[in-house]
C-alpha cells in the first residue's frame, strides 16, 4: 500500500486514480448525509417505548399514560409504555442512556434525574452526557398533608404543634433522596421541626402509612394524596407551587404562609439517548407540546393535579442544568448519600 504523507509525489495515472477514489469517498458521504433527515421524515415506522422509571399506577405513571396515548394518536404508532422502577428512577435512566439513538426507546423522566448525580457515587450514566432533552412536560404540585388526628388546620398551627412535640412525629416520602424527601426536609429545616423521616418505597405505601396514621404527615405529589383529601382522610394545609392550586384555591401556598419565596414540585420530561437525530428529537418535541395543548390532555393532567409544562430541547436542556445546581446543595445540607 502506498502511503501518503506531505512529502508524496504522485505519477499522473496515479493521481487520477486517487482523485477518482476521493470522488468516490465524497459521494458516500454525500449519500449518508441526507439519511437522518430521511430517517426523520419516516419516523416513526414503528411503536415507541414510553419507559417509566417508576412504578405502574404511581403519579408519574399516571401523567406518563396520558401523554403516550395523546402521541399514539397523533404520530398513527403506537406508545408503549413500560415501567422500570428501582433508584429514585436511575435503573431506567440507564437503560434508554444505553438504547439505541433512534428515537424509539425514550425515557420519561422526573425531577429525580437532577437529585440523583449528588446522591449517588456510582452513577452508570451521566444525565447530561448520555441522555439529550426533549422536552418538559408537566408539574404535580406537591402537598402538605397531616393525618387528622394532629390538631391543627393551618400550616402555623402545625409548626407550633411540631414545635411543641419534639421528636415525636415523623414523616413518610416516597424513598431516600426522592423530591418528596428533599422538600419535607427543607420545611422542617427551616422551621426548626425535629421529626423522624420515615423512607418508603414510592409515594403508594407511604399514603397508606400515613392514613393509618402509622406516620404523621407528609409532601407528597397532589395526585397521590387527592382521593385522601378529598374524602377527609387526610388534611391539606399547603401546596408547593408558587401559585395556589385552581383545583384548591382555598389552600395556601407553603410560600405565602411561612417560607417565602419557596418553590418545589414533581416536576417530569422527556428524554432520548444522546446522539439521537436532531430531525427526531425535533419531531418528538413538536408532538409533545402539541399533545400538551390539547384541551382533551389538560382536562385528565388537571383531574390530576398536575399543570401542563412544555419547552423547546433547549429550554429544557437549560433548566436540567439549573436544578443539578439547586439539589446538588440542597442533598449536601442533608448529608445523605446512596450507593
Amino acid at each position: 500500500m502506498t502511503r501518503i504523507d506531505s512529502t508524496t509525489t504522485l505519477q499522473p495515472h496515479k493521481r487520477r486514480r486517487w482523485s477518482l477514489a476521493l470522488l468516490g469517498c465524497a459521494a458516500g458521504v454525500a449519500a449518508l448525509a441526507p439519511m437522518g433527515l430521511a430517517q426523520a421524515q419516516s419516523y416513526p415506522s414503528k411503536p415507541i417505548t414510553l419507559v417509566v422509571p417508576f412504578p405502574p399506577g404511581g403519579p408519574t405513571d399516571q401523567v406518563a399514560r396520558v401523554l403516550a396515548q395523546k402521541l399514539g394518536e397523533q404520530m398513527g404508532q403506537s406508545v408503549v409504555v413500560d415501567n422500570k422502577p428501582g433508584a429514585n428512577g436511575n435503573i431506567g435512566g440507564a437503560l434508554v442512556s444505553k438504547a439505541a439513538a433512534d428515537g424509539y426507546t425514550v425515557l420519561y423522566n422526573t425531577s429525580s434525574i437532577t437529585l440523583s448525580p449528588a446522591l449517588y457515587k456510582n452513577l452508570s450514566y451521566d444525565v447530561q452526557k448520555d441522555l439529550a432533552p426533549v422536552a418538559l412536560t408537566a408539574v404535580v404540585p406537591l402537598a402538605l398533608v397531616v393525618h387528622p388526628s394532629i390538631p391543627a388546620n393551618t400550616v402555623r398551627e402545625f409548626v407550633e404543634y411540631a414545635k411543641a412535640n419534639p421528636d415525636k412525629l415523623s414523616y413518610g416520602s416516597a424513598g431516600n433522596g426522592n423530591v418528596t424527601h428533599l422538600a419535607a426536609y427543607q420545611f422542617t429545616q427551616h422551621q426548626g421541626i425535629k421529626a423522624t423521616h420515615v423512607s418508603y418505597r414510592g409515594s403508594a405505601p407511604a399514603d397508606v402509612d400515613l392514613v393509618a396514621g402509622q406516620i404523621q404527615f407528609m409532601t407528597d405529589t397532589i395526585n397521590s394524596v387527592m382521593p385522601f383529601v378529598n374524602d377527609k382522610r387526610l388534611k391539606l394545609l399547603a401546596v408547593t407551587t408558587a401559585k395556589r392550586m385552581s383545583l384548591y384555591p382555598a389552600v395556601p401556598t407553603l410560600a405565602e404562609t411561612v417560607m417565602p419565596g419557596f418553590e418545589a414540585g414533581a416536576w417530569q420530561g422527556v428524554m432520548v439517548p444522546a446522539k439521537t437525530p436532531d430531525a427526531v428529537v425535533q419531531r418528538l418535541n413538536t408532538e409533545i407540546n402539541k399533545a400538551l395543548q390539547s384541551d382533551e390532555v389538560r382536562t385528565k393532567l388537571a383531574v390530576q393535579g398536575a399543570e401542563p409544562l412544555g419547552s423547546t430541547p433547549e429550554e429544557y436542556r437549560s433548566y436540567i442544568g439549573k436544578e443539578l445546581q439547586r439539589w446538588a446543595g440542597v442533598v449536601k445540607s442533608t448529608g445523605i448519600t446512596l450507593d
